[in-house]
């Protein structure tokens, strides 16, 4: 039996194919003590260019390698595809809610970037066995030569018996093409976890 939706076949026998809109997997990366992981077009089978308007990042429990107040998970552009320089602007606020009971909102300022380098998506990850980051990151055109590179997360950490909520938005004050996007922990290595790239076309 197929199902059909605007006389286009979407699945039949088993099978499931979706047209133009859907993601397309680019490139999986998975961390083994990695000082950071970097997805470069052009290298190791990346695209990230005119292909696709939208570009998304999804990370898979994200695992640090160490417990401080600088294990904070951050993003960096480069034009160059070496030099990871390109300055952000951010805005970064969350939720939490422990394990005892308790939680509330909180914007936090130390994790903004005030046309800096590094941007923050998470902060104070727990090396616990059972702690990780999850969560995704959208990149628009970055590959426009008009408009500055905006960017929006929605990640969710788990410390040690508290679940936080972080949705941290920016841009990367260029306008020339973004040709690279890397990420890492301000403090100590990704032990483990997995990052994928997707491509979206136009729906």
């Amino acid at each position: 039996m197929a199902i059909i939706s605007n006389g286009t076949t979407i699945a039949d026998a088993g099978a499931f194919s979706v047209s133009l809109g859907s993601m397309t997997h680019i490139k999986t990366l998975t961390a083994s003590s990695s000082s950071t992981l970097s997805f470069v077009h052009g290298a190791s089978s990346v695209v990230l260019n005119s292909t696709y308007p939208l570009y998304r990042f999804e990370f898979i429990n994200i695992h640090p390698s160490t417990t401080d107040s600088s294990t904070d998970l951050v993003v960096n552009y480069t034009t160059d595809g070496s030099n990871f320089n390109v300055n952000q602007t951010s805005t970064f606020f969350g939720g939490y809610s422990s394990e005892s009971g308790g939680g509330g909102l909180e914007y936090y300022a130390a994790l903004d970037a005030a046309n800096d380098t590094n941007a923050g998506l998470a902060d104070n990850a727990y090396a616990g066995n059972d702690a990780s980051i999850s969560g995704s990151l959208t990149l628009f055109n970055p590959s426009s030569s008009t408009f500055v590179k905006h960017w929006t997360a929605d990640l969710s950490t788990k410390q040690n018996g508290t679940q936080h909520f972080t949705h941290p938005t920016g841009y990367a004050n260029t306008t020339g093409a973004i040709t690279g996007v890397q990420f890492k922990f301000l403090s100590g290595n990704l032990s483990a976890g997995k990052i994928k790239l997707y491509g979206i076309k136009d729906s």
